[in-house]
């Protein structure tokens, strides 16, 4: 193959793998929000503190997120519920 037939086949490649990975790669942003329409749904009257939350349960952080969920009015299920749905 000549080198000039190769480079444009190289850099179809390319973009085909850097495409992929930005189509599978998740947004952080839409676990969080899951997180606080979890909350929003299942327990209306806890809204302080749940996007902080969220983010904590997001980050990794469970237990947090879930003491953080409950201590705004949330029950244990749906913080826990909530926390799963924040997690990556």
């Amino acid at each position: 193959m000549r080198p000039s037939a190769r480079i444009p086949s190289i850099l179809a490649g390319l973009a085909l793998a850097v495409g992929g990975t930005v189509l599978a790669a998740p947004s952080a942003q839409a676990d969080v929000k899951a997180c606080e329409q979890y909350v929003a749904q299942h327990s209306p009257k806890t809204t302080e503190g749940v996007a902080e939350a969220c983010y904590q349960g997001h980050n990794g952080n469970q237990p947090s997120c879930s003491a953080s969920l409950t201590a705004v009015g949330a029950s244990k299920d749906v913080a826990a519920s909530a926390c799963n749905a924040a997690a990556p």
